[in-house]
C-alpha cells in the first residue's frame, strides 16, 4: 500500500460521510479537502524538489481508485486535479516557484480545452473566455487551461494552435450558479470566466508539445515519470476514479445484499440468477482495473529502459482505457438494476455511485469512436490522421 492511500484508509468513513455533505454544497466538503491534503493526495505526482512525491503512476492509480470507492466526487477531484501538477514540472521554474514556492500543498485547476483565445501582446498573452467543467475549481488557487492562439484582433489561428496557460485565482472568476447536475455533484465543476488576462510568456507551454513528449525533454526533466506518454497519465486518473466509483457500488450493493430477501421469499444468497450478475459484474470490474494497470506498468518499464511508446502502442492504451471505463458501467448498472427498490433512495450512496458512474462516462477522455476507429486502423496498417490522431 502506497504512503498517501495508507494515510487517507484511515478517514475512509469520514470521506464516506462527507460525501453526501460535498452532494448538497455542490463542491468537496471541506473535511474532504482537508484529508487530501493532508495525505498529499495532490502531491502524488509533483516534483519532488517542490515538495512532490513523484509516485509510480501505477501508485496514483491505486490510490484514485481507492479514493472513488469511498466517495465518487472525491476520488474524481483526485484523478483530476492530481495530475496537473505532472504538466506543470515541464514549465518555466519561475511558474513553478510562483505556484509551489511559498506552499507545495496549491492545487490546480484546469480544463484543458481550449474554449478561450489568446491574443499575442508584448511578454505574453491576453486571454478571454469561458471554460466549463473546472473539477474542484472552488479548492484551487491557480487554473492551468487550454487557449487558442488568436491573432491581434482576437481571432483564432488556422491551423489551430493550442496552449496550457496558468492563471492565478485573482485572474479568473468561477460561475458558482454553473453546476447543478446529475451526478459528480461534488466534484463543483464550475464554469471559469477569463477577460483580458495577461498570461505571460513563460506562464504558457505548446500544448502539441506536452501530447507528442517534446516538453519534459526541453524541460530538461529526465525522470521516468516525466516522460510517461501524456495519452496514459491524463486518463489514466479520471479512468481510474472511475473504476473506483464501480468498486465502491459494488461493494454497497453486495453489503446490501447479504441479509436481504426478495418479494418471493427467496433470499439473495439462495437466488442463482442473482448470484451469477453479481459474480460477472464483479469480475468486468476486476477485469477493467487489471487492464489499465497492465497498460501503465507495461508503459513505465519501457520509458524507464529508454524505449519509445509507439502511436500504435499509445492508441491500444487509450483503446484499454476507454473500454475498461464502458465495461465497469455496464456492470454497475446490472447490479443497480438487481438491489431491489431500496437503492433508490436518496440516502443510499448506491444511487449516488451509480449517478456519479454515469456522470464520469461522459467525460470527453472516455468517447470510443475515434480511438477504437484509429487502434484498429493502424493494426490494419493504416495511419490514422486527423482527428483520429487527438489525444492519442
Amino acid at each position: 500500500m502506497g504512503q498517501v492511500l495508507e494515510r487517507i484508509e484511515g478517514f475512509a468513513e469520514e470521506i464516506r460521510v462527507a460525501g453526501g455533505e460535498g452532494e448538497k454544497l455542490m463542491r468537496l466538503a471541506e473535511g474532504s479537502v482537508l484529508r487530501l491534503r493532508d495525505a498529499g493526495a495532490i502531491r502524488m505526482l509533483q516534483p519532488k524538489g517542490y515538495g512532490g512525491l513523484e509516485v509510480h503512476p501505477r501508485e496514483f492509480a491505486e490510490t484514485t481508485m481507492a479514493i472513488g470507492a469511498m466517495d465518487g466526487a472525491t476520488g474524481w477531484v483526485t484523478g483530476i486535479v492530481g495530475v496537473h501538477p505532472w504538466e506543470l514540472a515541464f514549465f518555466d521554474t519561475k511558474a513553478q516557484d510562483e505556484v509551489w514556492g511559498q506552499d507545495p500543498d496549491t492545487w490546480m485547476a484546469s480544463p484543458y480545452a481550449p474554449m478561450g483565445v489568446a491574443r499575442p501582446v508584448d511578454g505574453g498573452y491576453l486571454l478571454s473566455g469561458r471554460w466549463s467543467f473546472s473539477t474542484g475549481t472552488d479548492h484551487c488557487q491557480w487554473v492551468m487551461i487550454g487557449a487558442a492562439v488568436g491573432d491581434e484582433q482576437g481571432k483564432r489561428l488556422m491551423p489551430p494552435r493550442t496552449l496550457h496557460v496558468l492563471l492565478p485565482r485573482s485572474d479568473y472568476e468561477i460561475d458558482q450558479q454553473s453546476w447543478d447536475v446529475v451526478g459528480l455533484r461534488g466534484t463543483g465543476s464550475k464554469d471559469l470566466i477569463v477577460k483580458d488576462a495577461f498570461v505571460p510568456a513563460y506562464r504558457t507551454i505548446d500544448a502539441a508539445k506536452v501530447f507528442d513528449g517534446t516538453a519534459p525533454k526541453e524541460a530538461g526533466r529526465g525522470e521516468t515519470l516525466y516522460n510517461f506518454p501524456f495519452s496514459c497519465i491524463f486518463p489514466l486518473g479520471i479512468t481510474s476514479s472511475l473504476i473506483g466509483i464501480a468498486e465502491g457500488a459494488l461493494a454497497c450493493h453486495i453489503a446490501a445484499q447479504k441479509s436481504r430477501v426478495a418479494i418471493t421469499g427467496v433470499a439473495i444468497k439462495d437466488d442463482p440468477y442473482v448470484l451469477f450478475a453479481i459474480g460477472e459484474a464483479a469480475a468486468e470490474i476486476a477485469a477493467s482495473r487489471a487492464a489499465i494497470l497492465e497498460t501503465v506498468d507495461r508503459f513505465w518499464d519501457m520509458v524507464e529502459k529508454g524505449q519509445e511508446v509507439s502511436f500504435e502502442m499509445r492508441a491500444i492504451g487509450r483503446r484499454t482505457q476507454t473500454a475498461a471505463a464502458w465495461r465497469v458501467v455496464r456492470a454497475v448498472d446490472e447490479i443497480f438494476a438487481r438491489s431491489g427498490g431500496g437503492a433508490l433512495q436518496m440516502k443510499t450512496p448506491l444511487q449516488r455511485f451509480w449517478r456519479d458512474a454515469h456522470a464520469g462516462l461522459s467525460h470527453a477522455i472516455h468517447v470510443p469512436g475515434s480511438i477504437f476507429h484509429s487502434s484498429a486502423l493502424i493494426q490494419l496498417g493504416g495511419e490514422p490522421q486527423g482527428i483520429h490522431r487527438s489525444m492519442i
